[in-house]
């Protein structure tokens, strides 16, 4: 049997958050680190080690920095050997310093977006080992792939 792994889950707030969390069966045997926007999230994750860090969106540049610091901190104090997002901008963050830091990455893009990936999953899309979409009219040849949703 393989040995346990670190895993760091991130995602922003709301939908984000929730679709993160429907994810957990699959983390079982591993150990979790859980990244998001909001310290009242916390409740929802046990005692797993977690961390806050600001949200950011593309029209605020100074918030974008001040978010890709912190993701980055985090991720190397933590050296994990997975990383896993389902958005927005701190998952995007995670998967680019997660995959510089040798981890596996995996996107999981947001089923709120019917229409179109959504910006932190194209650009996060290029950096991840696996990139997912819960639209099977979203998926493509090179990515995204659509191996179904978490609702």
């Amino acid at each position: 049997m393989s040995r346990a792994k670190k895993i760091i889950a991130v995602a922003s707030g709301g939908g984000h958050w929730m679709e993160l969390l429907r994810l957990r069966p699959a983390f079982q045997g591993h150990e979790v680190v859980f990244v998001t926007v909001s310290p009242i999230y916390r409740s929802d994750v046990g005692t797993a080690r977690f961390y806050v860090v600001n949200d950011a969106t593309r029209w605020d540049k100074l918030a974008l920095l001040k978010l890709m610091f912190r993701i980055a901190r985090v991720l190397v104090r933590e050296r994990p050997d997975v990383v896993i997002s389902t958005g927005a901008a701190p998952g995007c963050f995670a998967i680019v310093f997660g995959k510089l830091l040798r981890a596996r990455t995996i996107w999981l893009d947001s089923i709120a977006n019917v229409e179109r990936l959504t910006l932190s999953g194209r650009l996060a899309g290029r950096f991840a080992d696996l990139w997912l979409t819960q639209w099977p009219h979203l998926a493509k040849p090179g990515g995204p792939r659509y191996e179904g949703s978490v609702l």
